[in-house]
């Protein structure tokens, strides 16, 4: 079969991308796209660049002819870009799968430290709200609002980071000094401190150390107890010693120290009260301990002293009471004990037990002929 020969056309190349003048080529219609780059680029950087005919990629396999291409037409020689991540310094070695990996990772959301120690000071250490009056501090150092404590206690919701609070005995009332000028901001909308030392005037925000004072209450700051050595609270003048200062929100050493000696304090307590418990003594509801006179006597109980003393004697076999007052032999507080009651005569354990059907014994035996009644009682 006879093909006829075909004739050459010209086209224009364009490359942007290159310092290359637009040119004009004469191509034979059965080249390739492949051929045409041998005409233009070294083979070793071929597969860096690509041909558009319109905006369409043209293929090196593909002739001119299929390609679209018609006499006098404009191709266009582009770089082709490697990677092609996304975010414009991707390469060829990175996966799909580092980028997964990436964004599944929740990263954790960073917190101001100046927040973080604001809030730590000027808000309730188990409700988180703003300190406002009454508020008390434990033997650690913790400030809490009086009413959330009193709360979950009662509730008994204390989380186990303060399971060392047993009950508002341990817990010291503390009186903060109001700022001048917010003393009516008593729900804390104001963004930073509310409270100051009464004498140095530096706020109560966590960048100065602060003492609550276990004897008066008062909260004064390190700065004004280390300027006035004194031994009486600068505020109502009423004596300290060292141990009685509980340093607030102090750090790691301090709350050891302190926690030491919580523990020593109670365990002073305990063996208090056993040294009391082997005298005698009996404790009333675990909180003190005291002698059977004082649990029993006094107006509080509505319980008669006399009636006390009558009750505690312990009788003799001669009828003498311990306290001294005789008594007649057979009665208590002067009333006769009666007597008990006789059995009548020929009473024996049979006659009682006669009382009871199910203590008869009989010999009859049941047979096929009445098996329907009860023996012993037709």
């Amino acid at each position: 079969m006879y093909t006829p020969k075909q004739s050459n056309i010209q086209i224009l190349i364009q490359a942007p991308d290159l310092p290359i003048e637009t040119r004009a080529l004469t191509l034979n219609p059965t080249s390739t796209i492949r051929d045409l780059k041998l005409s233009l680029l070294p083979p070793q950087i071929l597969d860096s660049f690509f041909f558009t005919l319109h905006g369409k990629i043209l293929h090196d396999t593909s002739t001119v002819q299929k390609s679209g291409i018609t006499p006098l037409s404009t191709i266009v020689l582009h770089f082709r870009l490697r990677g092609g991540g996304g975010d414009g310094g991707a390469t060829g070695a990175e996966s799909r799968d580092c980028y997964l990996n990436m964004y599944a990772i929740k990263k954790p959301d960073k917190v101001d430290p100046n927040e973080q120690r604001l809030s730590k000071w000027t808000t309730c250490a188990l409700s988180f709200e703003p300190l406002r009056h009454p508020c008390v501090v434990d033997s650690l150092g913790n400030v809490f609002n009086k009413e959330a404590l009193v709360e979950a206690l009662l509730g008994k919701k204390m989380p186990k980071a303060f399971g060392h609070i047993r009950g508002l005995k341990d817990m010291v009332p503390i009186q903060l000094s109001v700022i001048p000028g917010l003393e009516s901001d008593n729900g804390g909308s104001s963004a930073g401190a509310r409270y100051q030392c009464p004498i140095s005037g530096l706020e109560f925000n966590g960048k100065y150390r602060f003492f609550a004072i276990k004897t008066c209450g008062h909260v004064l700051s390190a700065k004004a107890l280390k300027e006035v050595m004194s031994s009486v609270c600068l505020v109502c003048y009423e004596g300290f010693r060292e141990e009685d200062k509980i340093p607030i929100n102090g750090s790691e050493e301090e709350v050891a120290a302190l926690r030491g000696r919580m523990d020593e304090e109670r365990e002073k307590v305990r063996e208090k009260k056993a040294k009391k418990a082997k005298k005698g003594e009996l404790r009333v509801n675990g909180d003190e301990d005291v002698s059977l006179d004082s649990r029993l006597t006094g107006k509080k109980h509505g319980i008669d002293a006399k009636a006390v003393e009558r009750v505690d004697g312990k009788m003799e076999k001669n009828g003498k009471v311990v306290n001294g007052r005789d008594v007649v032999k057979g009665e208590i507080n002067g009333v006769k004990r009666p007597k008990p009651a006789q059995p009548p005569p020929n009473a024996t354990k049979e006659v009682y037990a006669s009382i009871f059907t199910s203590s008869r014994k009989t010999e009859l035996k049941e047979t096929y002929m009445c098996r329907s009644l009860p023996l012993g009682r037709n």
